[in-house]
């Protein structure tokens, strides 16, 4: 790989982890201040958990 090739990839990687970081920082904010957002999304992330752990009962 080129150097210029990897440092468009490590701008674009670390671009992606800001944009990340803002928007979680955003969402968390939200889902403090209102607690009935975060039973929400409290019962989302465990019904994530759900899917992966199927999913991968599925493939294996």
């Amino acid at each position: 790989m080129a150097k210029g090739n990897v440092m468009n990839v490590a701008k674009g990687v670390l671009g992606g982890m800001l944009a990340g970081v803002a928007i979680g920082a955003a969402g968390k904010m939200m889902i403090d201040k209102t607690p009935k957002m975060k039973k929400k999304a409290d019962r989302a992330v465990k019904t994530l958990g759900q899917i992966a752990d199927t999913a991968q009962y599925l493939f294996s």
